[in-house]
Formats: C-alpha cells, structure tokens, sequence
C-alpha cells in the first residue's frame, strides 16, 4: 500500500517537491522632507501638508513648525513612486505661488521608523 495518490492503473504517482515559499520584501521606503526657507509663508506649507500629504490641521502644523525651527521636518514616508508624486505635486504647487520651497526626498534608513 502507497500513500501517495495513485493514477487508475493504481502506480503510485510521485511529485517532485519543487515549491519553495518565496520571502517577499517589503519595497524600500522614502521620506519626503520640507525645508525652511525664508520666503514660503507658513499657512501655506499647512495647507500642502493638509491639501497634498493628507494630514490633519495639528499635525501640518506640527511638521510646519519642525522645519520652521530646525531647517526640516519629514512630511511622511512612502513608496519611491508615491513620494516622487508628492514631491513634484508640492514643487507645482509652490511654483504657481511663485514660492521656493524645497521638498526633497531620501531613502529610509532600515530602523527608522515612519512618524505617527
């Protein structure tokens, strides 16, 4: 007696085991960065942030003031594509203002963590 399945003729038929689970990887994260700048008026690096980057009015406020006091401030972590979407919505938008913000991207460093 077989265990394994048998054809009609009753021969057992063996598989090969050849399916091996692939391991996944999550794609590498990016961060998008706002840089204070001396000409940009705050209400309207908020109202990117809220408008763009889909964040609440405290927390476009919390990421305005961060790059207001240090020089920069992450606006949010995403997948390249996403974040060079965002990136080039922000610089169309602050260009039709004529404001010279800069947003720039970079990768995410394995063990940051993306912002609350």
């Amino acid at each position: 007696m077989s265990n394994g399945p048998q054809n009609p003729k009753g021969a057992t038929i063996v598989r090969p085991k050849t399916e091996q689970k692939q391991k996944l990887q999550r794609p590498r994260l990016w961060k998008v960065l706002f840089h204070n700048d001396d000409f940009t008026p705050m209400e309207f690096v908020t109202w990117v942030l809220q408008t763009i980057f889909q964040r609440s009015e405290n927390e476009a406020t919390a990421i305005m003031l961060l790059a207001h006091q240090t020089g920069i401030a992450v606006a949010g972590v995403y997948p390249k594509e996403v974040a060079e979407t965002k990136v080039m919505e922000t610089q169309k938008a602050a260009e039709e203002q004529e404001f010279p913000l800069l947003v720039t991207m970079e990768p995410e460093e394995l063990g940051d963590e993306p912002p609350g």
